[in-house]
């Protein structure tokens, strides 16, 4: 038994020095006297009784939020803002509510998967255990999962709901619950806000014990039959084609060893070295620079690029801890001990996008009904490109994979071609509602075995995009904002960009002010119109040099604020590629240096 008044009065003298915020002592003081959270009660006394405020600040001062990849956030083992077995409950509690709201009579099914990060297994089988009380049938991957698994195994196993227990490319500390409809998507409007709702206001947490659960056939084991079928719905992307390619691999310590390597063995690629540094699930990611998994990050390619040299490979592809995102690394030309570099996820997108489409073009089997699809702040080289072989663009969409999920189930997945998104996240085919870095693996390897064929590389090949399409050049950064201080210090600058938007950014006007919040578009000395577009908050500068502009949004995953840049120059002026490409780099710096001085 915990002393409730002395802990109580303790947690009232440390927010009277200012030791903890208001906000978290409101919700200690909840975690301290509602029966329903008394397990964890001694645990919130102790953290008081040693004086441990900062660690209970950071772990209370808000309830952690669903953003565009689920509820995410810091492992720790108390607190609503972090992920624990409170937090975790309560997302499986309140999704096995919604759906048995939605069906109350109907047999209903989830499936649940897990990556190699610290508690994984525990979590996924605390779901498990939740939605087996609620009555569902659970089919249950055993072992390290990609995303792109789990989303499948629901649609395949005609599932009502799914869960996977991963935090993608966050540091080591962090852990996450991500949640799907019976798409095999992350829910929309209105299931994202009304399952949410029900998260948020669970109190009791049901439980029936995992063996227990198996041994009624509440949970089955379901990997030996998944497993093929999801490999099968992968290769069945392929385009037949050359496979004279020599490839490095790395799942970056998570779990794509359990999807690449088999797709691209069955597609015909035999030369595949995974790289063994990377090669075994850990959930420290040891031998990744700096313990960041993300393929975003140009270091983490280095030690394979010179693994490369060394070997004579011709392409390096890594997925990040969950294998739903792919990055890549190329030589730049065919030339001896040419220098490598590697692809960003707008270049990648644009690639297979010329890929897909040239291949489909040549067999006929494309018409003016297909359409790729790609997210507002991804490059509108993918729209030129899909502009030229006559197909349409899908490109109205916010930022998360899951609106390009949706928007193939509202048009029609059997005329859906390719998405893309800049964070590195691409998908063909129908087989799941989410990105899937085993079938842009795939398609990648494919594109660069017939380039070399043909004597050119991935980077010669986008050089010929931009002489025919134009100069395309993206970037972006973040502003971390962090704790309660920071989260309103992050409002104060959207409503700021919101209300003002600059007059120029890196020597450019202003010409246009795109606000998908109010929904409206607004000109210098003009009144706001409306805006052709979905309702979210991120505002989009349009710049004077058509195809330059800047989009600002907060990130629904992380506490910050990400900043993304375009820069375009027509075809006519890519005659000196170098120098227009230099003129693009350039102007990108000058358009971050404006727009970190917006910060404020």
């Amino acid at each position: 038994m915990i002393d409730t008044e002395t802990a109580l009065a303790q947690l009232e003298s440390a927010v009277a020095e200012e030791r903890l915020s208001a906000s978290a002592a409101e919700h200690i003081r909840t975690w301290l006297t509602e029966p329903y959270l008394a397990e964890y009660a001694p645990q919130v006394a102790e953290h008081l009784a040693q004086g441990k405020f900062k660690e209970l600040d950071d772990a209370f001062w808000t309830i952690i939020p669903f953003g565009t990849g689920g509820r995410r956030g810091r492992l720790y083992p108390i607190g609503c803002n972090a992920i624990n077995d409170r937090t975790i409950g309560e997302s499986a509690q309140g999704l096995a509510d919604y759906i048995r709201e939605l069906h109350p009579d109907k047999l209903l099914r989830c499936a649940v998967a897990y990556d190699p990060r610290h508690r994984s297994r525990e979590f996924a089988e605390l779901c498990s255990e939740i939605m087996a009380a609620a009555g569902f049938t659970v089919y249950f991957l055993d072992g390290y999962r990609s995303t792109p698994e789990l989303s499948f195994a629901v649609r395949y196993k005609q599932c009502d709901c799914g869960i996977i227990i991963t935090a993608s490319h966050n540091p080591p500390t962090d852990n996450a619950v991500k949640v799907y409809g019976p798409s095999g998507g992350q829910f929309v409007p209105p299931h994202d806000k009304r399952s949410i709702e029900r998260m948020q206001s669970v109190t009791e947490i049901k439980r029936m014990p995992f063996q227990k659960a198996m041994d009624e056939g509440r949970v089955v084991y379901c990997q030996e039959e998944v497993d093929p079928a999801f490999i099968a719905a992968v290769t069945s992307q392929s385009l037949a084609g050359p496979r004279a390619l020599k490839i490095i691999y790395s799942p970056l310590h998570g779990v794509g060893g359990s999807a690449v390597p088999p797709v691209l063995a069955a597609v015909g690629f035999d030369d595949v070295e995974v790289f063994g540094p990377h090669a075994t699930p850990d959930p420290d990611f040891t031998n990744v620079p700096h313990h960041i998994s993300n393929p975003e990050n140009a270091e983490v390619f280095d030690a394979m690029i010179e693994r490369a040299k060394e070997t004579g490979a011709e392409l390096i592809l890594a997925t990040d801890p969950d294998a739903d995102r792919l990055g890549a690394a190329a030589p730049v030309s065919r030339e001896p001990g040419a220098e490598w570099k590697t692809l960003t996820g707008n270049q990648i997108g644009s690639l297979l996008t010329d890929y897909l489409l040239s291949v489909r073009k040549s067999q006929g089997t494309l018409t003016p009904e297909h359409y790729v699809c790609k997210t507002l702040v991804t490059t509108e080289l993918i729209r030129r490109i899909a502009d030229h072989y006559g197909v349409q663009t899908s490109g109205n969409l916010l930022v998360g994979f899951k609106w390009i999920g949706d928007d193939m189930d509202r048009r029609g997945p059997e005329r859906f071609v390719f998405g893309a998104e800049e964070s590195y996240g691409f998908l063909a085919g129908d087989h799941v509602r989410d990105k899937d870095g085993a079938v842009a693996a795939v398609l990648l390897a494919e594109y660069a075995a017939r380039l070399k064929a043909d004597g050119l590389t991935l980077h010669e090949k986008l050089d010929d995009l931009f002489r025919q399409h134009g100069g395309f050049a993206e970037s972006q950064f973040s502003v971390y904002m962090r704790g309660e201080q920071g989260m309103e210090e992050m409002k104060a600058l959207m409503t700021r960009l919101h209300a003002t938007p600059p007059e120029q950014i890196a020597g450019m006007k202003v010409r246009a002010a795109r606000d998908y919040l109010s929904g409206t578009v607004t000109e210098p000395g003009g009144e706001p119109r409306p805006l052709d577009g979905p309702t979210g908050d991120m505002v989009i500068f349009d710049l004077e040099r058509p195809g330059n502009y800047v989009a600002v949004r907060p990130s629904g995953t992380e506490p910050k604020v990400k900043f993304y840049m375009f820069a375009h120059e027509p075809p006519e002026k890519t005659t000196d590629l170098a120098a227009t490409k230099q003129a693009l780099a350039d102007r990108m710096e000058a358009m971050q240096k404006d727009l970190e001085a917006m910060k404020g």
